[in-house]
């Protein structure tokens, strides 16, 4: 039996009628950019995470950047930011103005914590991006307080993290602002990019509406020199479809999680994810570590198997940012956690017997 690593026909042949209705709704009014879809799914996704404010913009990348661009970065300041990430984060410090410095990650969650910023803090720190990597958020009270000592904003890069939680508070509002992605292969996932920030904090919320729309409000005034960053009303419809949906579907990849727990467990080479006390864990990605990782993921394409792998290399040690300096052996968990994971299937639509198949195959792997 062949497993795909994520099918997306699935989800939407499920709730194709609605879909299409909302579609035909933004088709019928013939108004396609910003207008009354975009601002009913910034309500709304307000409303989900548990913040006053929330703003659309035209991905997850911008909605990390033009948080940051609203800090009126000074040369020489810094953001610390995760080595062990999607590249997004580190392309929207730099591309911000600001000078991103990596730091390590706790192996077991992914994540970074106080203790591994707090290692790559300088006195020219502005900002703190921690990432809720794969669905489970970062130790944000920790973060939290440390930022406030220093005086640094956070904002949350929880672009896989739509919907996880952590005592109580909803990825998103839990730092200074959140930043959301809606490419397709999320949880929340559109029909091409979109991205939202979310914030507590007014006068940055208007800062961020500006900038997404060349720096102004009225059209043809400008008041600082933004971009266009505006999320289309066609995404928006269909992002207000899926997110009526999203609980169910988290549900359902939190139940797959715990039958891979269960079927990989005591499988000699695999170390299955941990999710961490007061976590709720979305499973934007099921990822274990594993031994011989590129072997076991040869041998599961050979047989059907999807797999991904996110990440294969620290940020730290990617070439456009070798004038900062980064070094083999800088990060030690990093490295090895690129060396290790791997992803395996984990949408919501995928069977038991799926799941069965991936984690025989895995365990013929380690049994030969």
């Amino acid at each position: 039996m062949s497993v795909p690593f994520l099918d997306l026909t699935l989800q939407y042949r499920s709730i194709r009628t609605e879909i299409d209705e909302a579609i035909q709704r933004v088709v019928t009014s013939q108004g396609f950019v910003m207008g009354p879809e975009v601002q009913g799914l910034e309500g709304e996704i307000a409303a989900y995470v548990g913040v006053p404010h929330a703003v659309g913009v035209a991905s997850g990348t911008d909605a990390i950047l033009l948080p940051l661009r609203a800090l009126d970065p000074r040369p020489g300041d810094e953001v610390v930011i995760p080595a062990f990430t999607f590249f997004a984060t580190a392309g929207a410090v730099w591309n911000a103005g600001f000078k991103p410095v990596f730091c390590d990650v706790d192996p077991a969650s992914f994540n970074v914590t106080a203790e591994t910023l707090d290692a790559a803090w300088t006195a020219r720190t502005r900002a703190a991006v921690p990432v809720h990597l794969y669905g489970q958020m970062a130790p944000m009270d920790e973060i939290r307080a440390l930022a406030s000592r220093r005086g640094a904003f956070v904002l949350e890069d929880a672009a896989q993290a739509i919907g996880a939680s952590q005592g109580g508070a909803m990825a998103g509002s839990a730092g200074d602002a959140g930043a959301f992605s809606f490419f397709p292969t999320k949880n929340l996932g559109g029909f091409g990019d979109g991205g939202i920030v979310t914030t507590t904090d007014e006068e940055l919320a208007e800062k961020v509406a500006k900038l997404r729309v060349h720096g102004g409000r009225q059209m043809y005034h400008h008041e600082m020199v933004g971009t266009n960053s505006r999320l289309d009303a066609l995404q928006a419809a269909v992002l207000r479809v899926k997110l009526k949906h999203l609980d169910r579907w988290t549900r359902l990849r939190r139940r797959n999680a715990a039958l891979y727990d269960e079927v990989l467990a005591g499988v000699e080479g695999v170390r299955t994810p941990v999710a961490l006390p007061q976590q709720l864990h979305v499973y934007n990605q099921y990822t274990v570590r594993v031994d011989r990782r590129d072997e076991l993921r040869a041998f599961l394409t050979e047989r059907g198997i999807g797999n991904g792998l996110y990440y294969p290399l620290g940020l730290h040690l990617q070439a456009c940012f070798s004038s900062l300096g980064g070094r083999e052996g800088d990060l030690p968990n990093t490295e090895r956690l690129t060396r290790e994971v791997v992803s395996l299937p984990i949408f919501p639509e995928l069977t038991e017997g799926q799941i069965m198949e991936v984690a025989e195959s895995i365990r013929s792997f380690y049994a030969a």
